[in-house]
């Protein structure tokens, strides 16, 4: 299709389903089993990359289970070979000092193929509950910048002298420092213009919420003309997939899909009264008719496998490089679109 195969990666299911939590074919499963097995299986099949998103407590339902990131990723890392481990973080859970020594540990055990992707977080209650504060939207930004900066100093081996307005660091070196490269790969999200004034100084991938092509191609644009003093940022995409021989069978799944996720509006009813309503992902996410998250099926990837193709390879042209993708049911999918997808864009 003329343009250079695009890296496909795989959202872990920490928290069961992606799209509709009574769905009689998807197992509503978070758990370490299922986690580990789903993620060699990707590795396997030829995924390139992991995101293991970050919660202390389920975001839709505090009585279901939740995996825990930063210990699976460790885990994960020993147990792989090839494919790219990303572990999210919100800054309010870790110091950067401890942090920083977390990721460089586990860029050793994975053999240079970790990366963060830095949260400012969006869900008050699992701060609130654990008497951890949750500062305003702007302010929270301002904590992480504090906060990426320190972590991607220490990750790259400097000795660390600093007092700011969060944290103060005295003398502080990490050893071993990273031998494989300067640091781990920093992805950043969020699409506020804080988001974006972070993403610009201190991301090297900015991971964009999925939504349509020309939305995404304004944003790339905005990006890619602020002043920067690291190498060109790189551009991921979250989309939620339902491909089928035809675009009429994708549509039929998409609205089988939409109803099944219509008898968890309870659930996500409560979820948002936890939401901060500044946080740009919810407002948006909120206009579109879509089942996943983080955008989920606005990105458009429903239809044909032809189609699909098409429309990734159109986002590729945008500047996309990397697709962080979900299913449903998870596992089948997955196999479905390395099958029937991938090879159209060799």
């Amino acid at each position: 299709m003329g343009m250079t195969l695009p890296r496909f990666g795989v959202w872990a299911p920490v928290h069961g389903s992606r799209a509709a939590h009574h769905d009689p074919d998807e197992p509503d499963d978070a758990s370490w089993a299922r986690n580990r097995a789903l993620v060699l299986e990707a590795e396997a099949l030829g995924y390139d990359s992991v995101l293991v998103a970050q919660h202390t407590v389920n975001p839709y339902d505090d009585t279901r289970d939740q995996l825990e990131t930063w210990t699976a990723t460790a885990a994960l890392a020993a147990l792989t070979r090839r494919i790219e481990l990303i572990a999210a973080i919100k800054p309010g859970l870790f110091h950067p000092a401890v942090l920083a020594k977390m990721a460089l540990q586990i860029e050793h055990i994975s053999e240079g193929r970790f990366a963060l992707n830095l949260v400012n977080a969006w869900n008050a209650t699992e701060f609130e509950a654990a008497g951890l504060p949750f500062p305003d939207h702007d302010d929270r930004y301002a904590y992480g910048r504090e906060w990426i900066a320190l972590v991607s100093r220490l990750m790259q081996g400097e000795r660390v002298s600093h007092e700011g307005r969060h944290f103060r660091v005295s003398d502080l070196q990490l050893r071993p420092a990273d031998p494989y490269r300067t640091r781990p790969r920093i992805y950043l999200g969020g699409e506020s213009e804080p988001a974006r004034a972070l993403v610009a100084d201190h991301g090297d991938v900015w991971f964009i919420n999925g939504q349509p092509l020309d939305a995404v191609r304004r944003l790339i644009a905005d990006a890619s003309a602020r002043p920067r003093h690291l190498p060109p940022l790189r551009f991921g995409l979250s989309a939620f997939v339902i491909a089928r021989e035809t675009d009429a069978e994708a549509e039929a799944e998409h609205a089988r899909l939409l109803a099944l996720a219509a008898e968890d509006a309870g659930m996500r009813e409560a979820s948002r009264t936890r939401v901060d309503p500044q946080v740009v992902m919810i407002r948006t996410m909120a206009r579109a008719r879509a089942v996943g998250t983080n955008g989920g099926t606005a990105a458009g990837l429903v239809g044909s496998y032809a189609t699909v193709a098409e429309r990734i390879a159109a986002f590729g042209a945008a500047g996309i490089e990397l697709f962080m993708l979900q299913f449903q049911p998870f596992e089948a999918e997955m196999r479905r679109f390395a099958e029937q997808v991938r090879s159209l864009l060799g």
